[in-house]
């Protein structure tokens, strides 16, 4: 079991609010990320359920019990840092075992543990060797089977992949999706890349200022968000935001368009502009374009190529079904 439920919870560090009263459930199971920009406060939550951080206010419960009070050490939690925080003096095996060794837990179930830990890791081979002698990602799987072993009620991940190369990234985040269905345990990850929020979670909590803006599956917040902040977080590139007269002949304040949602002609369209940069990514194009008096740039998602140059004019036209409307209060318009 690892359902977990925050009742008001809120946090002040001084004179600063950093987590407002508010409120989540998170049911067995789920793949639940927090996401927003750097300084949100989704470290900071990650923590207060870890019981790293002292609640100012509210109630956290795991499977129906109030551990607000409780110590990290007895709420069934295990946590996965960035750091990846390994006895560098260990092998791998020690490292794996060393949680276990705490609690008291007899040799034979420790190597059984860790047998299977390593196995469903990929680690057996390397169980002897110093964290010293191992790669990036392998390290970060020594951590991972560090927190295996313990079977948690839950894992929290903090931005477990930060230190990783970007081809280690995709492997690694691959691994931990297949490890969540493997285990079906629930999983709380925190990182600042929307793009990991978008490819691994069943459910996102988008943070701004400790705020929570909006809590739904990827496909959810992609195409329902629920303001413009949402709407200009969620997605890779970001949504163009456009507000003024062209805003106003579709009765709002702003709208969005997201740039997979543009096409591009030589010869007509509705909006007109100048191409700038474009960004060739085999089978994506971005094209960034100036002048089109909307905004200062825009950015349009094709597939493949286009024979378009530097300084060369275009013309855009949005999916007219695809336009997101927002209104004064940056909310959106259904």
């Amino acid at each position: 079991m690892g359902r977990i439920a925050l009742e008001k919870v809120n946090k002040v560090f001084g004179d600063v609010e950093v987590i407002p009263p508010l409120d989540l459930t998170i049911d067995d199971g789920e793949f639940v990320v927090f996401v927003g920009p750097s300084g949100c406060g989704k470290s900071t939550l990650l923590r207060m359920i870890a019981g790293l951080e002292d609640l100012t206010a509210g109630a956290i419960q795991i499977d129906g019990e109030d551990v607000t009070e409780v110590p990290p050490s007895k709420r069934g939690l295990a946590m996965v840092f960035q750091s990846y925080a390994l006895y560098p003096h260990m092998s791998v095996r020690k490292n794996i075992a060393f949680p276990m060794r705490m609690a008291g837990v007899d040799e034979a179930t420790q190597n059984a543990k860790i047998d299977a830990a390593a196995k469903s890791l990929n680690l057996t081979d390397y169980l002897d060797r110093k964290p010293g002698q191992l790669s990036g990602g392998q390290r970060q799987r020594v951590a991972i089977g560090r927190a295996i072993v313990r079977e948690p009620a839950a894992f929290l991940f903090d931005e477990p992949l930060s230190n990783l190369d970007a081809a280690l990234r995709v492997g690694m985040r691959l691994e931990i999706m297949e490890l969540h269905k493997k285990l079906e345990t629930t999983m709380i990850y925190v990182t600042h890349d929307q793009v990991e929020a978008m490819t691994m979670a069943d459910k996102i909590v988008v943070l701004q200022a400790g705020v929570i803006e909006q809590v739904g599956s990827p496909l959810e917040l992609y195409h329902a968000p629920r303001n413009k902040f949402v709407a200009g977080f969620i997605g890779s590139p970001k949504m163009n935001l456009i507000e003024g007269p062209e805003a106003a002949k579709h009765d709002a304040t702003t709208i969005g368009i997201r740039p997979e949602h543009l096409t591009v002609s030589k010869t007509k369209g509705t909006w007109k502009g100048r191409v700038g940069v474009a960004e060739h990514l085999g089978s994506d194009t971005f094209i960034h374009v100036h002048d089109t008096g909307l905004m200062d740039m825009m950015t349009v998602r094709i597939s493949g190529d286009i024979e378009a140059r530097h300084g060369d004019t275009i013309y855009l036209t949005p999916s007219a079904d695809q336009i997101h409307r927002f209104d004064a209060q940056g909310l959106r318009i259904a």
